[in-house]
């Protein structure tokens, strides 16, 4: 067996996912995949930008994570020459958490990490799309595989003061050992959102189902009164 230069493979853009998906995720289930998203979401709201995210499990398979945010952006990015919200979900490493002591940056705080987000959620999914209203315009784009499959196009206006994203994935099921989403897990991570960032609301809704919202006025504080009512509470 001869061992030379053509016997170097290098993976480019989201092909190290799709290729060692362990190294970027949980395989066991697509629920972190989609926290990515929720997280993004999350993060808006921790901001001061979001007060609403809403999460919907469809019938066929795909979740949906929509927030009232800023909207990712939609225009060329100077350095990709391509839609910034297609950077975001086609490049690893790329997001606006790194410099978070420049003024310029997008995000002061941030809960999510650097960035390798919401691009393994594309990477390992079927079908992602992703529809943007900000700027009084609203615009889509689908992926397939982690590749552009519908270009961004805008597809109508939408009310000057209006933003958020909406993200929709068909998790791919070869990725993970299991394709069902542990719908408890799922609760007690939104629930946690909102008991973190006072006076945001969320919503699970599973479709043709149930619909659970949560919403902590005063975070942390109002959860453990509401759990220790009636409690007798001995002297220290």
């Amino acid at each position: 067996m001869t061992y030379t230069a053509e016997s170097i493979a290098v993976l480019k853009g989201l092909e190290p996912v799709r290729h060692r998906p362990g190294m970027y995720t949980r395989t066991d289930c697509p629920l972190h995949i989609l926290q990515e998203a929720i997280d993004n979401a999350a993060d808006e709201a921790l901001g001061g930008y979001c007060k609403r995210i809403t999460v919907i499990l469809h019938r066929d398979h795909s979740v949906t994570v929509q927030d009232d945010g800023r909207g990712i952006p939609v225009e060329m990015h100077p350095l990709e020459k391509v839609p910034t919200v297609e950077v975001v979900f086609t490049r690893l490493h790329a997001g606006g958490k790194f410099n978070k002591d420049d003024q310029a940056s997008a995000y002061r705080f941030s809960g999510g990490l650097h960035g390798v987000g919401v691009s393994v959620t594309n990477a390992l999914s079927t079908r992602l799309e992703v529809e943007v209203v900000r700027d009084g315009a609203r615009h889509q784009m689908a992926f397939a595989g982690g590749d552009v499959v519908e270009p961004l196009r805008r597809v109508g206006d939408a009310p000057k003061k209006a933003s958020g994203t909406r993200v929709r994935a068909w998790p791919d099921a070869t990725f993970f050992d299991s394709p069902a989403i542990p719908l408890a897990q799922l609760e007690r991570l939104l629930r946690s959102k909102a008991l973190l960032l006072p006076g945001l609301q969320v919503s699970l809704s599973v479709e043709d189902g149930a619909t659970t919202e949560w919403c902590f006025a005063k975070g942390m504080l109002q959860y453990l009164s509401e759990q220790i009512e009636g409690e007798v509470v001995a002297p220290v």
